[in-house]
């Protein structure tokens, strides 16, 4: 078991942290791409509210997958960071990763709340099948318009900002990849193979 005290250190990701990690990914990049679309483009009424619909959905998925991967990353040691990263860069990994995690988790509760929030009192079916319920307390409120503001404030900004910490995650993985050459990005890859230590040291051209 990985959480054994003095056993050695996991060289990568287990299969479940790795695909759960991936899965959340593809799903937080569709959300984004669909809330852009549903806020921004001209789209037909129906349209914009399949759209709505199929965010919440997504935005559920997420929530679930989140708590999961949570749960799994508690009960199972994660490989250390390289040795060689200086203590910057180290504390700057843990900052953008807890913030990602913060993000990933809050934006579907704000999300769900901005639904139970609004005087639309429009119902969640996920994926039109599953009903999912309204948050108490918040589908009672006297005065729900401007608690809907309020949130949807809150769930656009958040929405930005994990925009720029998505890119600076990926940013990050590429750079250790392409330029420092070591593990970091192989680790959380769904392949087994590792790069070899030559290719790993080759400087870049």
């Amino acid at each position: 078991m990985t959480g054994i005290v003095g056993a050695a250190p996991p060289r990568r990701y287990t299969l479940v942290a790795i695909g759960l990690h991936w899965l959340i990914a593809v799903a937080v990049l569709a959300l984004l791409a669909i809330g852009l679309a549903m806020t921004h483009a001209d789209l037909a009424p129906m349209r914009r509210f399949q759209l709505y619909q199929g965010h919440k959905s997504v935005g559920i998925t997420v929530l679930l997958l989140s708590l999961l991967r949570l749960g799994w990353r508690f009960s199972h040691r994660p490989p250390p960071l390289p040795a060689a990263l200086p203590r910057i860069e180290r504390r700057g990994a843990h900052a953008v990763h807890g913030l990602l995690y913060g993000l990933i988790l809050g934006m579907p509760l704000v999300g769900w709340a901005l639904v139970s929030a609004s005087p639309f009192n429009i119902p969640t079916v996920l994926y039109g099948v599953v009903s999912w319920p309204h948050l108490p307390v918040l589908g009672s409120l006297p005065d729900k318009a401007a608690v809907e503001a309020g949130l949807k404030l809150v769930h656009a900004s958040g929405a930005w900002l994990l925009i720029a910490l998505f890119l600076l995650h990926a940013g990050a993985a590429l750079r250790h990849h392409l330029i420092l050459r070591d593990d970091t990005l192989w680790r959380m890859l769904p392949v087994f193979s590792r790069p070899s230590a030559s290719a790993r040291r080759e400087p870049s051209r």
